[in-house]
């Protein structure tokens, strides 16, 4: 993995087929995104249980480390923030 791999860390948002939303992070959101929808092995168990998912939200983060943090903060989020943030439109 390159050095500018390592350092590009996303926090992301799914929205579950009950309403529900997922969130976590990765260096590789394509790969992830496919390990959630169950094109590849490695997925969460929760998206394997709540399918189809689809992708509401991300934000980049500047390490691993403030990724972490960053997701700590979102799952901590009620989710009437959590749907605010999705409604922040950081989609790109």
């Amino acid at each position: 993995m390159s050095k500018d791999a390592e350092s590009c860390w996303l926090v992301y948002l799914l929205k579950c087929c009950d309403d529900s939303l997922y969130c976590g992070i990765t260096n590789d959101l394509n790969k992830r995104l496919k390990q959630h929808s169950g094109e590849l092995a490695g997925g969460a168990k929760y998206t394997r249980a709540h399918r189809p998912c689809r992708l509401v939200y991300k934000e980049i983060s500047s390490s691993h480390s403030e990724a972490l943090k960053r997701e700590l903060e979102i799952k901590k989020m009620t989710k009437t923030h959590k749907q605010a943030l999705v409604k922040s439109g950081k989609l790109n």
